[in-house]
């Protein structure tokens, strides 16, 4: 099996006031194409700088990162952009639609950055709004949306590219536990469907919907079960 995503002995420091603040320590890192892994680990522990990085939003200190055998660590900005925009979909905890577009809008807003027509955005919106169950919803804006359906069409949106990996950083945070479970069954179609799926939580419950769990600890792994 490929790896989708490698960490080679991946560091990486911040500056704060004078202090240096060791986020990740020398991490080393495989997963593979179409795992479901969860990143637990307390709050300062390193794992919202590992999706970060894994995302493409920040850059290692030290160490390699590559990403579908390319090394993201050596990539100007607008390639960096071009990954982001084709290989990973996000879903975030506070699901960050924009409140003037319908959901039809908010999830064909990737196809736009793709160069895709009008025509072949929104039908592609359209498809994916029905895949989440929400084929009622497309003319409704956030604001008149539940915080489940919202977060319905944020992975709708995140799926819109076809990317090879989903990042989802504390998806259920702001959901009751009703809607918590029916968001981690769709995530869990998608990885039946055959995404790599990458989930920060800190929730044990959520964490073994997942088929790997990585515990962080003070920037480095200190398990890692199957």
């Amino acid at each position: 099996m490929k790896n989708v995503i490698k960490l080679d002995k991946v560091s990486r420091f911040y500056y704060v006031g004078g202090e240096v603040v060791k986020a990740l320590r020398s991490v080393d890192l495989e997963i593979n194409r179409n795992e479901y892994v969860a990143l637990m680990g307390p709050s300062g522990s390193g794992k919202s700088t590992m999706m970060n990085i894994i995302g493409c939003l920040d850059s290692p200190t030290d160490g390699s990162y590559f990403i579908n055998q390319k090394n993201a660590s050596i990539l100007e900005d607008n390639e960096l952009a071009e990954i982001r925009n084709s290989e990973i979909g996000f879903v975030f905890q506070t699901f960050n639609l924009l409140p003037r577009l319908t959901a039809l809008e908010n999830v064909a807003l990737p196809l736009v950055y793709a160069g895709k027509n009008k025509q072949e955005r929104l039908a592609r919106a359209s498809e994916l709004l029905s895949l989440v169950g929400l084929a009622d919803r497309e003319n409704h804006k956030p604001n008149e949306l539940s915080g489940g359906q919202s977060q319905r069409v944020a992975i709708a949106r995140a799926l819109a590219n076809n990317p090879s990996i989903i990042l989802a950083d504390e998806p259920t945070g702001n959901l009751d536990s009703k809607t918590s479970i029916e968001i981690m069954e769709l995530l869990g179609k998608i990885h039946k469907d055959g995404n790599t799926v990458i989930l920060v939580t800190h929730e044990d419950d959520i964490a073994k919907k997942s088929n790997r769990i990585i515990n962080l600890l003070d920037g480095k792994i200190i398990s890692d079960k199957n």
